[in-house]
């Protein structure tokens, strides 16, 4: 083990920890402040993002327009994670434009950055897969790509319960069923929905809209890659 692997592998021992770290107790109080929050959010906009979230699911699982790159083999961590770097550095940039360009339109306009902050969460993920080696042809990487989705963007509570599967993804993935239609689409729904709310909504305040849509859309990708590469690092340092 090289000097790169032995910090990556310290950095993944301290996620893991952050992963496992039991519920503190503001965080009930934080859920009740969202489940009100969620009751004023407006049917419109809570079914635009719910049928953006199951059409992306759908797509993962299919993988018809995600499956075109191929996994890298035969080559360092240090060098897969440059390339990593190079990615989020892409889709972060245009998930910022994204958030300021919709934010700044109003209302109707801002609504558009849900999907499309979506399709680029999903294309850096099977992006991120390939350069960690999987074959995102797989039916069983396209799931893990879900629930690392999951990981990222879920409630203290459900994250304990996600880590614990991923952890132990090889035996945990054999008992998952292969239709698409047995996903649990509410939970994933509810969940990302919980998590994004308060930043999404303020996008669409006319005045503030440009400047939250844009550090909104920034931090949500950050927050992605680090536990996308964590979650990878996971299953590199397990081979």
């Amino acid at each position: 083990m090289d000097n790169y692997e032995e910090n990556a592998l310290n950095e993944l021992i301290l996620w893991q920890g952050k992963m496992k770290k039991k519920p503190s107790s503001t965080s009930g109080i934080a859920k009740g402040i969202q489940d009100k929050m969620n009751n004023l959010m407006p049917d419109k906009i809570q079914n635009i993002i719910n049928t953006s979230i199951e059409n992306m699911a759908k797509l993962v699982l299919v993988g018809s327009e995600y499956t075109s790159k191929q996994p890298v083999f035969n080559t360092s961590l240090e060098d897969r994670e440059i390339l990593a770097k190079k990615s989020i550095d892409f889709y972060r940039n245009a998930a910022t434009a994204s958030g300021a360009g919709t934010g700044a339109s109003g209302l109707i306009v801002g609504l558009a950055d849900f999907p499309i902050l979506l399709s680029l969460k999903v294309k850096f993920l099977f992006e991120l897969a390939s350069i960690y080696g999987f074959d995102v042809r797989d039916y069983k990487e396209r799931l893990y790509i879900l629930y690392v989705f999951q990981l990222a963007f879920s409630n203290d509570k459900r994250r304990i319960e996600i880590y614990d599967q991923i952890s132990n993804w090889d035996s945990y993935v054999k008992d998952l069923p292969t239709d698409v239609d047995s996903f649990d689409w509410k939970t994933f729904q509810q969940e990302y929905r919980d998590y994004i709310d308060l930043a999404k909504m303020l996008q669409l305040v006319p005045g503030i809209g440009l400047v939250v849509g844009a550090y909104a859309n920034y931090k949500l990708m950050n927050k992605l890659y680090t536990t996308a590469v964590n979650a990878y690092r996971l299953r590199v340092f397990k081979k």
